[in-house]
């Protein structure tokens, strides 16, 4: 499936009809923007929430609000809104231009100081290294797009020397250029409802890479996954191993566990080279760059320790790719894993596979809505690994976490890894990881 990516910045945008279809974060950033350009457009969400638009009159798609972007020119839609949706495809066959803010920020640039990283997983976590290091460098550095904030967003006072954005498979869809360099940290299933299909979601994630203006990607070259698509890349690729710069110690300040993150911080120094950014190239002046950094909410972050337990916080996994690579992180460890969460139709089966060539007992359980599928991947492929433990469906997270707790005293991990997002028991990572700790807490009071 192709779509027409529009090549319009937001200054094209001016005495045109508009629509924000989307009203959350980014639906904000797009309105403030919009205004600034002497644009009031009309604001649709699929489900409007009271007060959450303050003053402004929010339509609700199937309520008179479809109709209403049907009388846009130009429709500036938020990136949950799927590219192939059918009311998409509608408002294409109308006429109407359907654009995301990202893709019109880009096209206005200067694309020489930008640099787009993606990837399944690890994006967030090359970004925010990125972002240190240009600072601890010198410069001024934003990190934002998926990760943060708009770029375009005229809240945001000041310039930069670089910007780093963070791109999802969903805002990879509405560029119809690319800066210079690129970055790809993974490839794995994810979102297939949203793109259609997996090789159709592997397309749209690498398609950030290849637009217009594209020269550079630096990419993982432990994923053979991206190698076998490397025809969807820039013209020119630089592959990067975990066991480059084996000696290197200039990444030690970042404090970041697991083999993945090694690679991700070496994905960040090759994207620095790239730029030309002064100091790249001196082990000593990255090290001092690198420290002070502190590592993602959420992602491999240890919150506690009860009764010689450590409890770790990986709420922001929401597929096998990075529960893998979380586990590979603790060699040597006893660990409780707590997977599962809303249940999109990925394979387990290489989790299970993961789990059976651990070295270290590993004990598994599952959470709702897709535990169940999981236990079930797990007797499908005969895990029978001499340190595995057997898996055990739980009916929720505080059962899960007690259960764990009990099971990896005296010294061993409490990891909640869910390979899985988070919708439909919590709002998100964020509300999932707080339960998570108000449930450590509970077996410290316990």
């Amino acid at each position: 499936m192709t779509r027409e990516r529009p090549k319009l910045g937001w200054g094209d945008l001016r005495g045109a009809r508009v629509g924000v279809w989307g009203f959350g974060r980014e639906g904000e950033a797009n309105l403030r923007k919009l205004r600034s350009l002497g644009v009031e457009p009309v604001l649709v969400d699929d489900s409007p929430t009271a007060g959450e638009a303050g003053d402004e009159h929010v339509l609700a798609t199937a309520d008179g609000g479809l109709d209403a972007l049907l009388r846009c020119e130009v429709v500036v839609k938020t990136p949950g809104i799927s590219s192939y949706s059918p009311q998409a495809d509608r408002l294409r066959q109308a006429g109407v231009v359907l654009a995301g803010g990202l893709g019109l920020w880009l096209q206005e640039a200067d694309r020489e100081r930008v640099v787009c990283v993606t990837g399944t997983k690890g994006k967030s976590t090359t970004s925010s290294i990125l972002g240190h290091l240009l600072t601890g460098l010198g410069y001024r550095a934003m990190v934002g797009g998926n990760i943060g904030a708009a770029p375009y967003d005229p809240a945001l006072a000041g310039d930069c020397d670089y910007w780093v954005i963070e791109v999802s498979s969903y805002q990879a869809t509405d560029l119809a250029s690319s800066p210079p360099v690129t970055a790809v940290t993974s490839l794995h299933p994810d979102h297939l409802p949203w793109h259609g299909g997996v090789e159709q979601y592997y397309r749209d994630k690498l398609s950030a890479c290849s637009q217009p203006g594209a020269e550079l990607t630096v990419a993982n070259g432990d994923s053979e996954l991206i190698r076998a698509r490397a025809g969807l890349l820039a013209p020119r690729v630089e592959w990067v191993l975990e066991t480059d710069e084996a000696s290197a110690t200039w990444l030690d300040p970042l404090g970041l566990p697991g083999r993945h993150n090694r690679r991700n911080a070496l994905i960040a120094r090759r994207v620095l080279r790239a730029l030309g950014v002064e100091g790249a190239d001196d082990d000593e002046a990255l090290r001092a760059a690198a420290a002070g950094y502190e590592g993602l909410p959420s992602r491999l972050a240890t919150i506690g320790a009860v009764a010689g337990v450590s409890f770790v916080d990986d709420s922001l996994s929401t597929n096998v790719l990075p529960t893998l690579a979380a586990l590979d992180a603790f060699p040597g460890r006893r660990i409780a894993l707590i997977v599962g969460g809303q249940d999109r139709g990925i394979d387990y089966a290489p989790l299970a596979a993961g789990v059976s060539g651990r070295e270290s007992p590993t004990y598994v359980l599952t959470l709702p809505d897709g535990g169940q599928r999981i236990s079930a991947a797990f007797a499908a492929t005969g895990t029978r690994g001499e340190a595995f433990a057997g898996v055990t469906d739980c009916k929720d997270l505080e059962t899960a976490v007690a259960a764990a707790f009990a099971w990896a005293r005296p010294d061993g991990i409490v990891l909640l890894s869910p390979a899985a997002p988070s919708f439909g028991q919590f709002r998100d990572y964020r509300d999932r990881a707080e339960a998570f700790a108000r449930a450590m807490r509970a077996c410290a009071a316990g």
